[in-house]
């Protein structure tokens, strides 16, 4: 989340001239939804919701 956080800031700094708002606000959107994104399937993959099954063994 710092990443994003300082990332965000520099690129707030350092917008090229034209076109400012659009650049700043298509890069501060991004790199929140990439961190949310790596967030979400980190978060799957601790609690996934469905359960491994062992397919090889034999029934009881």
């Amino acid at each position: 989340m710092t990443v994003v956080v300082i990332s965000s800031y520099v690129f707030w700094i350092m917008a090229p001239k034209e076109n400012r708002t659009v650049w700043r606000s298509t890069v501060i959107l991004a790199l929140a939804m990439m961190y949310l994104m790596w967030a979400i399937t980190y978060l799957c993959q601790l609690h996934p919701l469905v359960e491994p099954r062992r397919s090889d063994m034999r029934p009881e």
